[in-house]
């Protein structure tokens, strides 16, 4: 044990000597080594990338050309950290960035978030990496007006939970087969996020556990189940739940109208429409 200790003390000390004697030069060629950083973006370090576009891939209106040098200089300080690895997320990009290098467009797709299994969340042809969650919060929201419903994720996939807990029995009195589907609701796509939908799909198998989401596998379900938002504000949420029974060919509408009051979401799903809705 002592030898351990003794062989690691050592090493400390290596390292400590190393960093105090060659600087910052020798930190970043050890973390290249290491592969906590990368030099896979140096072209936008030396001033070769005039711009970069970002692209949503749920909501066409999101679209952003990216010229200030400055932010183009804080995409390279985030990139440049991110750690390669060797295999991506299997979920759906939320976003789309092209660097454009002097004619040259480097295409990456992006995943908001970490990957729980520590997959790449960002990822070309050619390479995958783990890019920091700075990226959403210093880059991406700081150029969007950002005016979701505060906890978004909790009013609008709480409210789906919630009506199925209260009319689940109704919607599946002709089958088990019930479908989610997401795509539809044009506002609500502007928020919806994969690792959000990917904790969604896991809260809705405890709820019921024969409904799933809709993947371009519509005709699967003989119950889909659709959400279309109304309206929101940071502390409103308004949105309109549709059942369609292919069984019956009949069709029932729901209604979310959630409040945030004392710091939490107060949820409300009724089968009549509210006053004022």
């Amino acid at each position: 044990m002592k030898k351990v200790l003794k062989n690691i003390s050592v090493l400390l000390l290596l390292i400590i000597m190393i960093f105090s004697s060659s600087g910052c030069q020798k930190i970043n060629e050890l973390k290249l080594e290491l592969g906590l950083i990368n030099n896979d973006f140096e072209y936008i370090k030396e001033g070769k990338a005039d711009k970069i576009i970002i692209q949503s891939t749920r909501d066409q209106g999101f679209r952003f050309i990216v010229t200030d040098k400055s932010t183009i200089g804080d995409m390279y300080d985030i990139l440049s950290s991110a750690k390669k690895v060797d295999e991506k997320s299997e979920l759906q990009p939320d976003y789309i960035f092209e660097i454009h290098e002097n004619g040259t467009v480097h295409k990456f797709n992006y995943i908001t978030g970490l990957d729980k299994n520590d997959y790449g969340n960002l990822y070309s042809d050619d390479a995958v990496y783990i890019v920091s969650k700075r990226i959403d919060h210093d880059i991406i929201r700081n150029l969007w007006n950002y005016r979701a419903p505060r906890e978004f994720k909790v009013t609008y996939y709480g409210s789906i939970l919630q009506f199925l807990n209260a009319f689940g029995k109704d919607i599946t009195a002709n089958s088990k087969k019930v479908g989610i589907d997401l795509s539809q609701d044009v506002e609500g796509a502007k928020y919806q996020l994969s690792l959000e939908i990917e904790e969604f799909e896991e809260e809705l198998a405890k709820t019921m556990s024969t409904a799933k989401i809709v993947d371009n596998n519509s005709e699967e379900f003989d119950v889909l189940v659709s959400i279309k938002t109304q309206g929101y504000k940071t502390k409103v949420y308004k949105a309109v739940i549709t059942v369609f029974d292919k069984v019956d060919k009949s069709e029932t509408k729901y209604y979310i109208n959630n409040i945030h009051e004392n710091g939490e979401w107060e949820i409300n799903v009724t089968n009549t429409r509210p006053n004022r809705f």
